[in-house]
């Protein structure tokens, strides 16, 4: 794809990859999508918690198009190559925003619809911090798209719950000739352990239904006197084993062990029904770009783990882009997957706009 076929989207996703907004630092980012979307027609401002927030149109139905503006650190030099957009952020997750932006500024303002498009602060963060303050401010939508990379001709309908561990043990020094495992040691043998009950809770079950474990951090120092070793083991959790559950089922392991222990960044798994209006939208609008439509059920979180179970309405994921991309050193998404992505999306719209009478969610 040329630049010339389609400059407006084009210079929206560039620009907005090229403002860097990690995670606590999206304001840059915020301000210009806020004056993109004020420039066309949309009512635009930063909420209290600093999500960038445009709509179009008034009426008694409000439909949600939620993406984020933060992203992963690491800085990847943006440059187009090969019809592809390479740049922190371009999959995960502005390309899917900047797709919604666009098409519900080409589709317009419709009688009885709302189109309210936010980009949320902190979706990579354990704090979720901008979708959590409009679960606690906004009356609930009749239907949410969550704009994160499934792909334009497939709909996420799940993801996997979130529970963060945080460990730490202390022991007084010693000599390193002293035979007895030292923190760091059995902090090690508590990681396996976790590892061990992670794959009893899981044998037999396919991977969204499985608990799967990750190691994200294990540091160890001492001064002399005592010892210490941190440890920080992520858990994506699949529906059932609910993030309560499971802090209950690892609890023995960790008492046993005598550490200190926190868990943060606490989501529930939600997995939404394929039969509602939304969706049946998304799909008329891949097939009416000649694909062939896919559901998928993604291992990861979203911001669909923190509005869903709130909200109860209507809600899918859909954006361009391979998510096995996602924070990664190449991260970059197709350029031309991109505009279909936002003609698939402006084809949903048009369909949702027919909708006269409310269909409650089959719940």
């Amino acid at each position: 794809m040329s630049r010339m076929e389609d400059p407006e989207a084009m210079d929206l996703l560039e620009t907005l990859v090229c403002i860097p907004s990690p995670s606590g630092a999206e304001r840059e980012a915020a301000v210009f999508l806020t004056g993109w979307m004020a420039a066309r027609g949309f009512e635009a401002y930063m909420d209290e918690t600093g999500n960038a927030v445009g709509w179009i149109g008034e009426g008694p139905r409000t439909f949600l198009l939620l993406g984020h503006l933060d992203t992963v650190p690491g800085e990847i030099p943006v440059r187009v190559e090969n019809g592809r957009l390479y740049g922190r952020g371009a999959v995960d997750a502005k390309g899917p925003l900047a797709m919604a932006v666009v098409a519900a500024a080409r589709v317009g303002a419709r009688p009885g619809w709302r189109w309210v498009v936010v980009g949320a602060v902190e979706e990579e963060s354990a704090t979720s911090r901008g979708a959590y303050h409009l679960v606690h401010t906004w009356p609930r939508p009749d239907m949410v798209l969550i704009l994160e990379p499934s792909g334009a001709d497939a709909i996420a309908l799940g993801y996997k719950g979130r529970l963060l561990l945080h460990v730490r043990l202390e022991a007084p020094g010693r000599h390193t000739a002293v035979p007895e495992p030292n923190p760091a040691e059995r902090l090690v043998e508590l990681w396996i352990a976790l590892r061990e009950r992670a794959r009893s809770a899981s044998e037999g079950s396919r991977l969204f239904e499985q608990v799967t474990p990750s190691l994200r951090r294990l540091a160890a120092d001492g001064d002399g006197l005592r010892e210490w070793a941190e440890m920080t083991v992520g858990f994506r959790l699949p529906e059932a084993w609910p993030p309560e559950r499971w802090r209950e089922a690892i609890r023995p392991i960790l008492e046993t062990m005598g550490a200190a222990w926190r868990t943060e960044g606490e989501e529930p798994a939600w997995h939404a029904p394929a039969d509602t209006p939304l969706v049946r939208a998304l799909l008329a609008g891949i097939r009416g770009e000649g694909l062939r439509p896919r559901f998928l059920l993604k291992s990861g979180t979203s911001d669909m783990n923190v509005v869903g179970p709130a909200w109860h309405c209507p809600i899918a994921a859909y954006g361009p882009g391979d998510s096995r991309l996602d924070h990664t050193p190449e991260e970059h998404i197709d350029l031309a997957e991109y505009q279909t992505g936002i003609r698939v999306l402006a084809r949903a719209l048009e369909e949702i706009a027919e909708i006269r009478v409310r269909q409650e969610p089959a719940f």
